[in-house]
Order: C-alpha cells, then sequence, then structure tokens
C-alpha cells in the first residue's frame, strides 16, 4: 500500500509538471495583445518644421493616455515619402513591429512630383493587402489638391482614395487637412512653405482621424 501511494504521488507531481506548459500558453493566449498602431505616412505626420510632439501623431499618443487606452503608437512616417517609398518599407515594418492596425497616409508627394494616379493608387492596394495579411487592420487617409491643379485632377485624386477604400473594405478618412487647407484663416494654420500645416492646426488633423481609428481600437 505505501510504495502504491507514493507511485501515485509521483505520477501525479510528473502530470503535473507536464501540463503547467500547456497551461502557461493558454494563458499567454488569453492574454489581451496590446494594439500596437503602426502610422505610415510622410512629411504631414513627420512632425516636418515643428517642435517634437507636437504633431497629430504624438497627439494621438497623448489622447490615448488621456483616455486610458492602452496602445503603442509607432511613427513611421518619412518626410518625403511617396507610396513607391512607403510600398518598400512596409514589409519590414510589419515584421518589425507587428502591428494591430496600420495607418496609411500618403499620396501626396505623389501627386507633387506628377507621378500616375494609377501608380499611387496600385502602391496604396497593395500597402493596404499587405497589412491585412499579416493580420492588421488598415486606415486609409486622404488628400485632397488645390485648385491650381485642376477641377478633374482634383477629382480624380480624391476618388483614388474611395477607390482603394472600397477595394480593400478599409475605412477612410477623405481630408486629413479638413478644416485646415479649407478654413477661412487656412493661410495663417501653414508654415511658410504654405504647404506644412502648424502645430496649431495639427489638433484639428488628429480630429479628423479619430472618429475612425477609435472605432477601429
Amino acid at each position: 500500500m505505501r510504495v502504491f501511494r507514493r507511485d501515485f504521488i509521483v505520477a501525479a507531481a510528473l502530470a503535473l509538471v507536464g501540463t503547467a506548459p500547456a497551461l502557461a500558453r493558454q494563458d499567454a493566449k488569453a492574454a489581451p495583445k496590446t494594439p500596437v498602431i503602426l502610422v505610415v505616412g510622410d512629411s504631414l505626420s513627420a512632425e516636418y518644421g515643428l517642435p517634437r510632439g507636437s504633431g497629430w501623431v504624438a497627439l494621438l499618443e497623448k489622447r490615448l493616455a488621456q483616455q486610458k487606452t492602452n496602445a503603442t503608437v509607432i511613427n513611421a512616417s518619412v518626410s518625403g515619402d511617396t507610396t513607391a517609398g512607403g510600398r518598400a518599407r512596409l514589409p519590414a515594418l510589419l515584421r518589425q513591429h507587428n502591428p494591430t492596425l496600420v495607418v496609411i497616409e500618403l499620396g501626396a508627394n505623389d501627386a507633387l512630383r506628377g507621378l500616375p494616379l494609377a501608380n499611387t493608387q496600385d502602391n496604396l492596394a497593395w500597402m493596404a493587402e499587405q497589412a491585412q495579411h499579416a493580420g492588421a487592420r488598415v486606415l486609409l487617409v486622404g488628400m485632397q489638391m488645390p485648385p491650381n491643379y485642376g477641377a478633374d485632377y482634383g477629382r480624380r485624386f480624391a476618388a483614388m482614395y474611395e477607390s482603394v477604400a472600397r477595394e480593400r473594405k478599409v475605412p477612410l478618412v477623405p481630408f486629413l487637412l479638413h478644416g485646415v487647407a479649407d478654413a477661412p484663416d487656412a493661410a495663417a494654420l501653414f508654415q511658410p512653405d504654405r504647404i506644412h500645416p502648424r502645430a496649431e492646426a495639427h489638433p484639428r488633423m488628429l480630429d479628423n482621424v479619430w472618429p475612425q481609428l477609435r472605432k477601429l481600437l
């Protein structure tokens, strides 16, 4: 009887040791992942000409903290970047950060350089698709061209973002600079180059992005 009891205790202990790693793995899977927001944009998101911490992406991080929303914000924006540049950089960014949400804010520099809209649209759609394949949700942030580009070009440029959003079934912020570039006092909201918004405009830019981004979180 003593031998039987001792063998039973040893067998039970070994069974518990064997199940401990499995239980730990289950707990790890059950633990909610902290959302990672990856922003891939150009100078409008990279704080060009602004004090550090005053751009809309930095303000997003502060708003999330104020609202006690646990999330990590990675700003991978590069001043002057085009959709082709974003396309080239995205695969490594997805591997490195494993984001929950990817915000794509690109296209304005394509227009400034006169690049074909078809190429820009293809790059945006490809980036959205790759982010989705990596398991991330996608938010597309659009731009609009000033009147001097011509009404027809302006319509086609805006329609490009709408087409990508429909194709990839992702939400769209139609115009990052709504309430800034089309404001009555627009000139006062831009830096001397008349391209990049001043720090005072970035809270408005965040307000444009926030409703759609909050839903995705």
